[in-house]
Parts: structure tokens; C-alpha cells; sequence
């Protein structure tokens, strides 16, 4: 019988969870008062407004309003499940779980993934005890000891080595129980030619497993040992838990250093990676010698602004280098190059010279990529020749122009014409031209992939029948959505609108308790919740003064431009007061506020209950008038799914729905309460 994890074992977990940690493996935060922030993991951004509330166990974006808590951070860069999350964290902190759950019905695509994990896991033990125990692996322990790797590198990095029986690991799998279609989805066997059964995708092989930021095995990598004339190496192929475009070798090592020293170093293989980090260079990664995307450049750059590429020098390494160079320019990275001596590569360089010679090196060669590209053509030749020349110069303005900010692209242009002699305005009208070009092509480009997309999915559009969904009746109609609900009769004006109380409290409490209850109301909803178009625009001139770190409060509202200071005047200056003296000067209603928390908790449910209502609205008009099925798909999944919401909405508690905030903060607000209360206590005295 399956056992159900109880609630205080997901509080648990929760407590234990590092939420600042947690989100670190994805993203470089930098301390900024009680919170923590950094840039946007859910969108591209170049000012952070991604923020971590560790005391409230919570993260929020104030630019694309994400927000959540650590299961939800783990569920979305993990695109796994809640089980799934809360048993990651709890591993990861030493939180003990029954191995059973039921507490929620999974669906084949959860029990998929988490069949892929434990394959792939299982396969990392059995790879290293073949390392370790086997004759067979002999050449691969010399090969290791070679390179001065001793156990505990092996272990750390899980190294091992993939027998050449053709079906040892599939059978040892299926004896010990495991899935034959998780071994499959997991890229570790192979349907056999024969059509008689499957083999081993890896055969003969050290096996590098390849990690995601938060350290779980997603892939392996299989060196060659010997003079095989074969690949080199070979990867998993792509699968439900990995996306080679999406990942770097090493990162779940090397993060940390990166955030202390801004930089990434990065290299082209798995061994450069270890064998620079057991020399103490441990802010280095691996492209893992396949070309950068700009998904991998998005992820280094979450953790460092400079990147420093180290590429073999053969042609084939220096192409890979110039394609890395415009694609960590376009992400707006500080870009360095260096280039090893000849023969050399990052792994043999460290081991014959040692952490020194390396950062000597790395000191006195590293240079920004104009220089580099300059320097590289003298040597070919190039830069002499007046048709190379002009050549070399287009490649380094093609290089400047995906820079998207313009100081850095005017800068780098005034650093080009000092070395080019060619002047400004002439490089300045080649730049203009190329940028054009650049904007042409990546607009033909996602043209390109929009058509694709439509393909797809007309290709996998599946026949539901003719269910046409009935008219959702709303619980509560909001008042701009009173236009759809009738007509006013002709030359007849319409009745002087009210705006809704739960929005106008949020707002009030957001003046009145200053930054923690900002932070609160801030990471609970987003402005497109707000049915009102003015108040929707004060709360978002709330959350930009929060973010820029200035004061909010009613004074400062109150001498602000129209309509700031009617809007304080009707949201502040409410019918019902403590008394008549004090309505006239303030006007805040203490009673409700003994826990303005509590207060904020029932304003935010009315507030989501009531965007839900107008959404199933407009998605049931949107279904009526879409002729295409396509359409009327998505929007009746997305119509079940506001209902669903609304619902859970509906019948869960408020506390439930809303987590306390830290009692520091609550106290906070509750001195607050009580100064406004001495102080108008004295005045009605």
C-alpha cells in the first residue's frame, strides 16, 4: 500500500530547504536589505528584479511577476513535479521521506521522468563499481592515473566505465527490477537492429556522467580508450531530463566560484574541467565540445558577467571560438580569449605546470576579443593585406553589433579605430549596416520558427470531437466587465463605476506598512491581477519605487502628480474610522488592522478569485469567436484550468494559501499598528 507523506514532513522539508541556495544554482544574487536579488531565470532581463525573501521563504520577479516558493523554484528549472521537488530537497538536506506517495494523482509523464532519474542513477553505480573492480577497466585506471586522478577525484566526479559486453547493463538492470522503457528513455540502451531485444548504448567507454546546477545526473559522456577507430566520444541523446543546447559540464562544481569571482572560465573538455579544478581553477565549465548556444551562454551568465574562452588552437577549436565570442557579446558578457602554447590544451598545460603558470598566463595573455582577432590575423598574414584587412575589420564590427548596449558598441569602435587608422564615421556607417542586416535575419529567423511551430502542431493535432463548452456563469462580475454583461440603453450614461474595496486595500496596506508588507503583497500577486486600470498602475508605481529602494507611503503619494493624491484620499479616507478628529486627518480603519496580515491574505484571495472570474469571461468569448479547432483547444484547457484554480482558490484556507511572513516582520508591522494608535489616541484625547 502506498504511504502518504504527511504535511508536517512537507513543512519539513520547507524549514530545512536554504531557498537562497537553492536559487543560487541558477541564478548570482547579491544581498539587498532583507532580501537577495539577480536576474530573471524565467525571462531575459539586464536589470535584476528577480527577489529572494528568505525570511518569507520566497521568490518573486517584479518584471514577469513570477513568483513562488522553493518547491515551485525547483518544479519550474527542473520541469519536474511537487513530489518530485520536495524529495530533490529533500535528499539534498537530509530529510528523510517514506518511499511511497499518494498524496497526489501523478500522471504518466511524472512516473516517466522519475524512472529516467533512477535509471540513470542506477547506471552511475554500476559504471563506477566496473571502474573500480573489474580487469577490464585496467586501462582505464591507468588512463586515469595518468592524469594524477586518485579515488576520491573518481568519486567526485563520478567517473566509471561502461563494460564491452554488449548487453551487461541491460541485464544487470532488468535483474535488479528496473524499467526496460526507463533504460530506454534514459538514452542508456538501444533497440537492436535484429529486432530481437536491446544493447548497451555505451560499450568500452569511461563514462563522464554529465550533472545539472543542482548536482543530479542527467546524461553521461563515453571516452574511446586506445586507437579505436571510432568517435571519440559519445553522448546521451536527447531526452525528457536532458538538453545538451541547455548544458555545460561542471557547472554544478564550478557555480559558486563563479559568483565569488565573476568570471567563468571556459574550456572544451570533460578532463580540462577536472583536472583545472584539482588545481584550485575552479571557476571553469565545459562546452563539453559541442558549439555554444545562447541557452548555455544565458546560464553562465547568471552566475558571472565576464567569460574567458580557452580553446585548442586548431582550426577547428578557433571557429568554435568565434562562434562563442558573438554569442556571449549578444548575451552582454565581458568577453576574454586566451590561447594556450602550441600542443597544449588546459588539461596537459596544468598538469605539466601547475595553478601558477596557469594564472601567470592567464594574467599576462588573456585579451578582450577585438584585440584578439586583430593579433590572430597579423600572425595568418592578414592584416597586411589591404582585401584581408577589410575582411578581418567587417568580422570585428559583426562582432561589436550583437553588443545590445551602445556605450559598450561605441567604445569597442573608438578601441577598432585606433589599431584599424581608418576613422570613425567610416566604421561607425559599416556598423549601422551590419546591425541592420543582423535585425533582418533574426526577424526572418523567428518568422522561420513561428511557421515551424504551426507545422508541429497542426501535424500533432489530435481530434477531442465537438465538445463545445457551455458559458461559464461568474461568481462576481467585476465592474469593467459590466460592458460584456449588458449594454447601457442609448444616450443613457453609465452609473459612476466603484472601484473594487479588496484592491484599494491592498494598495492601503502597501502605503501604510512600508517595505515588508511590500514585499509580501508584491510576492502574492502581479498588477495584471488588478481589475482597475488606475490602481493597476499605482501598484505597479509601488513595486518600481520599491525596487529603486524609495520611500512609499501616503505623504509621498499625496504630493505626487494626478491621480496619485485622489487615489490616497479614496483609498485612505474610508467612511469608517477610529474617530471623527482622526478621519479627518488619516482616516485609517485600526480595527481591521489588529493583524494586517490577515487583512492582506483576505484582499489577495478576493483579488485572484476575481481575476479568475473575468479570465474565464474572456476565455469563453475568445472560444466562441476562434474558428480554428487549434484554438479552441487551448483555450478550453485553459478555461479548465482557471476553473480548477478558482475552485482550490475557493475552498482553501486563507492561511493555507498564504504563508505567514517571518515574525520579525510581523512585529514590525505590529509596532507600527500600535504607534498610529498612540498617536491618534492622543489626538482624540
Amino acid at each position: 500500500m502506498a504511504i502518504m507523506i504527511p504535511d508536517e514532513k512537507k513543512e519539513e522539508v520547507r524549514g530545512a530547504a536554504d531557498i537562497v541556495e537553492v536559487v543560487e544554482d541558477y541564478v548570482k544574487l547579491k544581498r539587498s536589505g532583507r532580501s537577495w536579488k539577480g536576474l530573471c531565470p524565467f525571462h531575459d532581463e539586464k536589470t535584476p528584479s528577480f527577489h529572494v525573501t528568505p525570511d518569507l521563504g520566497i521568490y518573486k520577479c517584479f518584471g514577469c511577476g513570477e513568483s513562488g516558493d522553493v518547491f515551485n523554484f525547483v518544479m519550474e528549472m527542473e520541469g519536474v513535479g511537487f513530489v518530485e521537488a520536495m524529495r530533490s530537497l529533500a535528499d539534498r538536506y537530509g530529510v528523510s521521506l517514506p518511499e511511497e506517495d499518494a498524496a497526489e494523482e501523478f500522471d504518466e509523464e511524472h512516473n516517466l521522468r522519475e524512472g529516467i532519474y533512477h535509471a540513470l542513477k542506477y547506471a552511475g553505480v554500476f559504471f563506477y563499481r566496473h571502474l573500480m573492480e573489474t580487469k577490464e577497466a585496467q586501462k582505464a585506471r591507468d588512463y586515469l592515473q595518468e592524469r594524477g586522478y586518485d579515488r576520491s577525484i573518481i568519486q567526485k566526479y563520478g567517473l566509471g566505465y561502461a563494460p564491452s559486453d554488449g548487453e551487461k547493463l541491460y541485464k544487470t538492470a532488468l535483474d535488479s527490477g528496473l524499467n526496460e522503457e526507463y533504460l530506454l528513455e534514459a538514452g542508456l540502451i538501444k533497440p537492436s537492429n535484429r529486432g530481437d531485444g536491446y544493447y548497451d548504448a555505451f560499450r568500452g567507454r569511461l563514462m563522464f556522467p554529465i550533472f545539472n546546477p543542482s548536482g543530479k545526473v542527467i546524461a553521461y559522456a563515453g571516452r574511446v580508450l586506445g586507437n579505436e577507430k571510432t568517435a571519440k566520444y559519445i553522448n546521451s541523446p536527447q531526452t525528457k531530463v536532458y538538453n545538451k543546447s541547455k548544458v555545460l559540464y561542471g557547472i554544478n562544481f564550478a557555480k559558486n566560484d563563479i559568483r565569488k569571482t565573476d568570471e567563468v572560465i571556459l574550456v572544451e573538455g570533460y578532463t580540462d574541467v577536472i583536472s583545472l579544478q584539482q588545481y584550485g581553477i575552479n571557476n571553469v565549465a565545459a562546452s563539453s565540445g559541442t558549439s555554444l548556444t545562447p541557452d548555455q551562454m544565458k546560464l553562465l551568465h547568471r552566475y558571472g558577467d565576464t567569460i574567458t574562452m580557452i580553446y585548442d588552437s586548431d582550426s577547428a577549436g578557433q571557429r568554435a571560438m568565434k562562434r562563442g565570442i558573438n554569442i556571449a557579446l549578444r548575451e552582454g558578457m565581458d568577453v576574454k580569449l586566451l590561447e594556450l602554447p602550441e600542443g597544449e590544451d588546459p588539461d596537459s598545460f596544468i598538469r605539466q605546470f601547475g595553478e601558477d603558470s596557469f594564472l601567470e598566463l592567464k594574467r599576462e595573455e588573456a585579451e578582450d576579443f577585438l584585440s584578439y582577432q586583430i593579433h590572430k590575423a597579423k600572425e595568418e598574414g592578414r592584416w597586411e593585406e589591404p582585401a584581408e584587412k577589410k575582411k578581418v575589420i567587417s568580422e570585428i564590427l559583426e562582432s561589436i553589433a550583437h553588443m545590445p548596449d551602445q556605450v559598450s558598441r561605441e567604445t569597442y569602435v573608438q578601441h577598432l579605430n585606433s589599431k584599424a587608422k581608418i576613422g570613425d564615421r567610416a566604421l561607425f556607417d559599416e556598423l549601422g549596416k551590419i546591425r541592420k542586416q543582423l535585425k533582418d535575419e533574426r526577424k526572418k529567423a523567428r518568422q522561420r520558427e513561428k511557421r515551424r511551430k504551426e507545422q508541429e502542431a497542426r501535424r500533432q493535432q489530435q481530434e477531442d470531437g465537438d465538445q463545445r463548452p457551455q458559458a461559464p456563469v461568474p461568481h462576481s462580475v467585476g465592474y469593467n466587465d459590466r460592458e460584456t454583461s449588458r449594454s447601457p440603453k442609448k444616450n443613457q450614461p453609465e452609473p459612476p463605476q466603484k472601484r473594487p474595496n479588496y484592491e484599494k486595500e491592498l494598495i492601503r496596506l502597501m502605503l501604510m506598512y512600508d517595505r515588508d508588507m511590500i514585499d509580501y503583497i508584491g510576492s502574492q500577486c502581479n498588477e495584471q491581477q488588478f481589475e482597475d486600470k488606475q490602481l493597476r498602475n499605482f501598484y505597479k508605481d509601488i513595486i518600481v519605487r520599491y525596487k529603486d529602494e524609495k520611500e512609499v507611503s501616503v505623504e509621498a503619494y499625496a504630493e505626487r502628480e494626478h491621480p496619485y493624491p485622489e487615489l490616497v484620499g479614496e483609498i485612505v479616507l474610508e467612511e469608517h474610522s477610529v474617530s471623527e478628529r482622526h478621519h479627518e486627518k488619516i482616516g485609517v480603519q485600526y480595527k481591521k488592522d489588529k493583524n494586517p496580515y490577515r487583512t492582506a491574505k483576505g484582499a489577495l484571495k478576493a483579488l485572484k478569485i476575481h481575476y479568475l472570474d473575468r479570465l474565464q469571461v474572456n476565455l469563453y468569448e475568445r472560444y466562441d469567436s476562434s474558428e480554428e479547432e487549434d484554438e479552441r483547444k487551448k483555450v478550453m484547457k485553459a478555461m479548465k484550468e482557471a476553473g480548477r484554480q478558482r475552485t482550490l482558490l475557493q475552498e482553501s484556507p486563507i492561511d493555507e494559501l498564504f504563508p505567514d511572513p517571518d515574525s520579525d516582520a510581523a512585529k514590525k508591522v505590529s509596532d507600527k499598528v500600535f504607534e498610529y494608535k498612540m498617536k491618534h489616541e492622543r489626538e482624540d484625547q
